[in-house]
């Protein structure tokens, strides 16, 4: 292979191995989960023995866990779950993430743990990030909210956390907002306090840190929000000037994540996540590099798939008040069904479209590999 071919092919691969990771049938298959199990401690040559884990809530308190070091995401938030008495049937609407503390008090989330990922290896690979292994509601709807109010443990968190992102102005409520939440945080009223957040500016959202963008122009810097099917993007301008956009997601065609291996004008960023969007009738790539693009990546893929769960729970609906006659006249075939997201999945190397679990993976053909 020549350089270019070398290079090339790593790209595909790494493609590859992005996309096969979207298909919950290979992720929760007992093949794919020991072979990256070995993968990950062959590579930071840790074998499985007992340690403890702390898991680390938005409050700054935390759990420590007894567990295994080849322990997968997956069973560490079981257990998590399990001591904190979180309902079994709420679990699937937390995850784990990995936290970083700054030294100037600020704090990141670096990305989503994946279920097949080992939380213990991956600490220690990230030491000197100082990464900690924290839990966090994991869905970009706020209204999603709604479904947790029976759980004192679900409710505990949604509270701690949404207190967390209004201390870190994250979220941003008015004064008069501010004077209503810290009063219900004084009569320790959670319920009518999530109320009173799902209200507020980039509830729900995901706060990623500052980062470079090429939009409008290329060295632009950029605050963004992930949420409300939309990424939101204060943008400062070479002339530093600010501008607010919104990139709304039933308007971007596909992404990729790419691996830069190199430093950026010194600084850190190795990664970055472009998109084709369609602004004005015309189709174009934007570009952010940032260290959290894995991050980024995941919100837009749960973005997507709840639009489509909602989309398959109203048609159910609708389904089920249409006369018997009508139903069995005008049923709807799986083909008809994925055309109605099409929206989302007419991108070349991405092609986003509903199973029939209603999950959101990317179809890999064969000259894309």
């Amino acid at each position: 292979m020549t350089k270019s071919m070398a290079d090339e092919r790593r790209s595909q691969l790494e493609q590859y191995l992005q996309n096969v990771t979207l298909d919950s049938n290979i992720t929760n298959s007992d093949v794919f989960i020991g072979f990256f199990r070995k993968l990950q401690q062959d590579t930071f040559k840790i074998e499985t023995q007992r340690a403890s884990l702390d898991v680390y809530f938005a409050d700054g308190s935390n759990i420590r866990l007894d567990i295994q070091t080849s322990d997968t995401a997956e069973r560490i938030l079981e257990v998590t779950s399990y001591k904190m008495g979180l309902s079994r049937e709420l679990i699937g609407y937390f995850s784990l993430f990995f936290i970083q503390d700054h030294s100037d008090g600020a704090l990141s989330v670096v990305k989503k743990v994946a279920e097949f990922e080992l939380p213990y290896v991956s600490l220690q690979s990230m030491k000197e990030l100082h990464c900690k292994l924290g839990i966090r509601k994991w869905y970009m709807d706020p209204s999603l909210d709604t479904l947790l109010m029976d759980c004192r443990a679900s409710i505990n968190l949604l509270y701690i956390q949404a207190i967390q992102e209004i201390e870190r102005n994250w979220v941003k409520p008015t004064e008069r907002e501010m004077q209503e939440l810290e009063f219900l945080q004084k009569t320790a009223d959670k319920v009518k306090f999530l109320e009173l957040v799902r209200e507020l500016q980039f509830y729900g959202y995901i706060r990623l840190d500052p980062c470079i963008c090429d939009y409008p122009e290329a060295g632009c810097s950029a605050d963004i929000y992930v949420g409300n099917n939309e990424i939101n993007c204060c943008i400062k301008l070479p002339t530093n000037q600010t501008k607010e956009v919104s990139f709304k997601i039933n308007r971007l065609r596909c992404w990729q994540v790419t691996f830069l291996g190199a430093e950026k004008d010194g600084e850190e960023e190795t990664l970055e996540l472009r998109f084709e969007y369609r602004d004005s009738d015309k189709w174009q790539w934007i570009i952010f590099y940032t260290k959290q693009a894995f991050l980024l990546s995941s919100c837009l893929k749960k973005i997507i798939s709840e639009q489509m769960m909602k989309a398959s729970k109203e048609s159910q609906e609708m389904e089920v008040k249409m006369p018997e006659s009508t139903k069995n006249n005008k049923k709807p075939s799986s083909q008809q069904k994925q055309v109605v997201h099409s929206s989302f999945i007419s991108g070349r190397r991405f092609l986003f479209q509903p199973n029939e679990e209603d999950y959101v993976f990317e179809k890999i053909r064969e000259e894309d590999l």
